[in-house]
């Protein structure tokens, strides 16, 4: 396109002065026409002017010719434009409202692109979802197959369920659907887990013993010394409850019971025990740390031992009548047949039934004093016009051995006699069982009770003295002596078979004539007893001593056809006792002034 140069445009505005418009310079048609003017000569050039208004006028006439004869086209140009005009308003408009919607537009696209994408997808997933819907289907029901054959006892089936969930949580634990499964799983297992430990809480033998913990080493829970642990005290908790069901009313009967359940029941719990678990090789924990399983199930039967003893000694104290030697025996055969086991407990009962044994003897000669003592409140000395003792016939000696007579001129004194028969009541009761070990106890016991006798009477002397007659003091005078010269004497007799010198001397390893040497061992002190009626008592040419009546006791034991021969001595069991021992008494209803009967009483059980 052809442009006005400078030195065209300074030619023009020469020519044109004022009235050149701007718009001009950018027409192609000017810059043209203005080259061509410029190469005209001036003759050409003054005619250039006519030659325009000429050809200015004929284009004139050709349009208005051309608006005449066309002015209907014209009109209707006219009218298509201004349609176009609005048209292209409306257009614009539209163009203008569809550029404002595009953005958004170009979201939702985008939205739905992802959407038909994820579709897609999910489409694909349901495809392959329901290509393996039987496999997923098995999957989904583990939680419901755990729980049904957890509760029909299919803990074979239930262990390989759970060990195959273990495996799907290793390749899969971000899934939420296994997640789900494995936290339903582990819900079934601890009820598994709760039977198994409640069957061990019954009375379930060997076999059942055995598949139960193989169950639960399966199922690794526990580690091995927990394991132990946990079988002690299921199997410690249906004991407990075996013994709790025993009852208590009778305390003979429900220690008896409890002996009987604890020899069988824990006998079998140590004997499964041990044939379940090893106890050859150290238990190792993770940590390296040795476990020392021995101490956890010594530890237990040291327990279980101790409750048993602890339930004997509270029912001993509860009191078990004259029965203690059949308890004894019971108690003994339990601790024999756990020293088969290793838990031998028979050395713990002796002192508990030392205990019981003394604590029954002293009572019953605390009460045979306090009867004396109120017998010797209401007694009256009474003039009698025979002895009594002497108007019983003689007695013929027991042929059975290991007896003996009581002394009858006690029938003259009834509160002596009935005092005697109290204490041999109580050495009827000690005799069935009578440990060696009491001998000391047993006499310290009797001298003390035979000491508060002798006070008894230097009471009633100093109470009645200054109302005795010639007579009743005469008759104190003969109680005094039938005191000291026939119940002493008879009852150190009764003492020492009971506690024979020979078996003591035996056990403490010295001749049998040196055991007198021992105070309180088997023999009362006569003298001690006797000293404080010494003003009372006749004057005799020798008392004899305790030395003398030792060496002549076990001079006269072995060839006594009415007292029985020492045995062999035993650790730990009652030493040889009567088995039929007389013991004399008073029939109630005497009066003052009247003959009291008198009659030999059967021998005790």
């Amino acid at each position: 396109m052809a442009t006005v140069d400078v030195e065209d445009e300074s030619i023009l505005a020469s020519i044109f002065k004022d009235s050149f418009p701007d718009k001009w310079r950018d027409n192609p048609d000017f810059a043209a026409y203005l080259s061509e003017l410029s190469s005209y000569g001036v003759e050409k050039l003054t005619r250039e002017p006519e030659r325009l208004a000429e050809e200015r006028a004929q284009i004139l006439q050709q349009t208005r010719e051309l608006a005449f004869s066309n002015y209907k086209t014209f009109i209707r140009t006219a009218d298509c434009t201004k349609e176009i005009y609005r048209d292209f308003g409306r257009v614009e408009g539209s163009v203008s409202r569809l550029l404002d919607k595009l953005p958004s537009f170009g979201e939702k696209c985008r939205a739905f692109v992802t959407e038909a994408e994820e579709i897609g997808v999910s489409r694909r997933m349901n495809s392959l979802t329901l290509n393996r819907h039987t496999e997923i289907l098995e999957i989904l029901e583990i939680p419901q197959l755990m729980d049904t054959c957890v509760r029909n006892g299919y803990y074979e089936e239930a262990l390989e369920l759970a060990a195959y969930v273990k495996r799907l949580e290793k390749k899969h634990s971000s899934l939420p659907v296994i997640q789900g499964i494995v936290h339903e799983v582990r819900q079934s297992a601890q009820l598994m887990l709760n039977q198994l430990l409640q069957q061990l809480r019954s009375n379930a033998q060997l076999p059942i013993c055995l598949r139960v913990i193989g169950y639960l080493r399966r199922m690794d829970v526990f580690t091995e010394a927990e394991l132990r642990v946990k079988f002690l005290q299921a199997r410690g908790t249906w004991l407990h409850s075996i013994l709790s069901a025993v009852p208590e009313e009778d305390p003979y009967f429900h220690i008896t019971k409890t002996i009987e359940a604890c020899r069988v029941h824990l006998f079998d719990i140590i004997t499964q025990y041990r044939a379940i678990f090893s106890d050859e090789d150290p238990l190792l924990p993770p940590g390296g740390q040795a476990v020392n399983e021995g101490a956890i199930f010594h530890g237990w039967v040291v327990q279980k031992v101790s409750e048993f003893l602890e339930t004997l000694d509270r029912d001993l104290h509860r009191g078990v009548g004259g029965r203690l030697d059949s308890l004894l025996g019971q108690c003994m055969y339990f601790g024999l047949s756990f020293s088969r086991v290793g838990a031998d407990f028979r050395g713990q009962l002796a002192p508990m039934f030392q205990r019981v044994a003394i604590e029954t003897f002293c009572r019953a000669v605390e009460e045979a004093v306090a009867k004396l003592q109120e017998d010797m409140n209401l007694y009256t000395l009474i003039s009698m016009p025979t002895m009594m003792g002497s108007s019983i016939p003689p007695v013929m000696p027991s042929t059975q051995p290991g007896t003996l007579q009581p002394p009858m001129t006690l029938l003259d004194f009834p509160p002596l006699a009935c005092f005697l028969n109290n204490i041999l009541a109580a050495f009827n009761d000690l005799r069935l069982c009578c440990p060696v070990a009491l001998a000391q106890d047993v006499t310290q016991c009797l001298e003390g009770a035979l000491l508060k006798v002798t006070r008894l009477i230097l009471a009633f002397q100093r109470a009645e003295e200054t109302a005795f007659s010639t007579r009743e003091r005469e008759l104190f005078v003969q109680f005094c002596c039938a005191f000291a010269e026939d119940m002493v004497p008879f009852l150190n007799r009764c003492l020492q078979v009971l506690f024979p010198p020979a078996q003591i001397a035996l056990i403490l390893g010295i001749p049998p004539t040196q055991v007198h040497k021992y105070s309180s061992l088997g023999c009362i002190n006569i003298s001690t007893i006797l000293q404080p009626l010494e003003l009372i008592l006749p004057k005799k040419e020798v008392l004899p001593t305790v030395a003398d009546l030792a060496s002549d006791l076990d001079s006269t034991v072995p060839s006594d056809p009415h007292i029985e021969p020492a045995p062999s001595p035993r650790q730990d069991l009652s030493l040889p006792q009567p088995e039929a021992p007389l013991s004399l008494s008073i029939a109630p209803g005497t009066e003052e002034g009247a003959s009291p009967q008198t009659r030999a009483e059967a021998p005790l059980p």
